[in-house]
């Protein structure tokens, strides 16, 4: 794989950031691809390892040795299309994408992974530059109509597979424009919309059917699914948020992050922020209560508005910087990372905003009810009487935050209701669609659920590895068998 040794001779490099100063000026892609010289040598890292743990680090199984064996060759072209066995968005996961599988690279064991996350997107990027994405409608028909709900990464990789079986593909978006979360949950400056925009116009070329604006089960009755369409796949995530249960969550000026960053890339893409429909953190103190993916979507969003400061708490203790002992490879590592938005901040303010061990006890508004201090506790965290951790305060360790917006960045707890009670979808203990993973099938006859729907909030990786199973046992109940991977 790659060249003998390469991962002794070269050292890993991976994209370069633009320096956070300017990159906060604009709303564009905070990073820059590697020159295809260094990509070959960072595909030439990649180490013949007998057994690529790599394929089981991701979802997908993608196949990074094939193709960086390819990258290192020349073979451009044929790598994009070993990439495409197994992913239908590459361009998504080449910028989103955690890297699971990186964290089960071999090479990591003895030094720094290969980057198989930069090298996935420039491949990709790529063959969208060179034209080898082109649209490739099926050659026939099966007669057979799917309607898919939801038009996040679940959703498009199932219409995409469906699609490519040959069946007739409908799929419903409730918001103004196809995505999902890659349109209005993740950043333009993390995941440009024109790269949304691009697979969506593609796939519409090879004949998906995409109506936006229209809420199935408020807009379009749940049961008409039932009767206009041969089998249904519901992709809706799990967009219900975990509400803060303190005193003050409903004042004026506290909202949930998922809120915010939507208003944002909605108003950026319609009017570049002139029309002034957005949630603005400018001149404002921002506390952003959770962290994760989210939480510094938040902090780099609110940077970039011009906030006069930004605060990011967390109630869980700071990762360690290398794995523990109950995190071995290959699992993903459990560790301490700076993220875009942290080192934004740092830039700005001089410190990382993240705070530790903080937990919130109440927001205090003032007189008009809009609200102007978060009030918070230290915590640490001991084993109670069943083994379980849990957070006991530290007397004297109180604190008056001053904010004037405040984002609550908590994560979500299942899909909303409505869609599911019309249908008559059964849920599991979690709220969540009940449906055993690898055959997708709900409790009706030819409905199928995937992606955060079915397994609840997860990653874009993870949701188009549904997608594509769930289109494959559709698939089957259609047609008695499938050719779908």
């Amino acid at each position: 794989m790659g060249k003998p040794g390469g991962f002794m001779e070269y050292q890993r490099e991976t994209a370069v950031t633009r320096d956070p100063i300017e990159r906060l000026k604009d709303w564009q892609a905070f990073y820059t691809s590697l020159p295809e010289a260094k990509l070959k040598n960072q595909a030439a890292r990649c180490m013949d390892c007998g057994t690529p743990f790599c394929h089981n680090g991701c979802p997908n199984h993608n196949l990074p040795p094939e193709w960086n064996e390819l990258i290192y060759r020349g073979l451009w072209r044929e790598a994009y299309y070993r990439l495409s066995k197994t992913n239908n968005f590459p361009e998504f996961t080449g910028r989103v994408c955690p890297a699971l599988c990186e964290g089960s690279c071999t090479v990591g064991l003895i030094g720094s992974a290969v980057t198989i996350k930069d090298i996935e997107r420039a491949i990709i990027e790529k063959a969208f530059a060179e034209g080898w994405v082109a649209p490739q409608p099926p050659a026939q028909r099966t007669g057979k109509r799917v309607a898919v709900v939801g038009s996040g990464p679940s959703g498009l990789a199932c219409a995409d597979q469906l699609n490519k079986a040959g069946h007739s593909v409908t799929v419903f978006e409730r918001a103004d424009r196809v995505g999902g979360l890659l349109m209005y949950g993740i950043p333009n400056m993390k995941l440009e919309k024109k790269y949304v925009q691009r697979r969506v116009e593609l796939m519409t070329a090879e004949g998906v059917q995409f109506v936006t604006g229209t809420e199935v089960g408020k807009d379009y009755p749940a049961a008409q699914l039932l009767t206009d369409f041969d089998a249904v796949v519901l992709c809706g995530g799990a967009t219900k948020p975990r509400e803060l249960v303190v005193e003050g969550s409903k004042l004026a000026g506290v909202h949930y992050a998922v809120e915010f960053l939507g208003a944002n890339t909605r108003s950026l893409l319609n009017s570049n922020h002139r029309d002034g429909q957005f949630i603005s953190a400018t001149d404002k103190d921002v506390i952003i209560i959770g962290g994760g993916d989210t939480g510094t979507d938040c902090v780099g969003t609110a940077l970039r508005q011009g906030c006069r400061s930004v605060a990011q708490l967390e109630i869980m203790p700071q990762l360690p910087p290398t794995r523990g002992a109950n995190n071995p490879w290959p699992e993903y590592p459990r560790i301490h990372k700076v993220d875009y938005g942290q080192q934004e901040a740092m830039a700005v303010q001089g410190d990382d905003p993240r705070h530790y061990n903080t937990m919130t006890k109440r927001i205090v508004g003032d007189e008009l009810g809009r609200v102007k201090e978060v009030h918070t506790v230290q915590v640490e965290w001991i084993k109670n009487n069943e083994g379980r951790l849990v957070p006991q305060e530290v007397p004297g360790s109180e604190k008056i935050w001053p904010a004037q917006l405040v984002l609550i960045a908590m994560g979500f707890i299942g899909p909303e209701d409505q869609l599911l009670d019309q249908l008559g979808v059964a849920r599991d203990e979690r709220s969540n669609a009940k449906a055993d993973y690898g055959k997708f099938a709900t409790n009706l006859p030819g409905v199928f659920a995937a992606g955060d729907m079915r397994r609840g909030q997860s990653l874009v990786i993870w949701a188009i590895n549904e997608g594509r199973g769930a289109a494959r046992e559709c698939d089957r109940y259609l047609m008695g068998e499938t050719f779908l991977p």
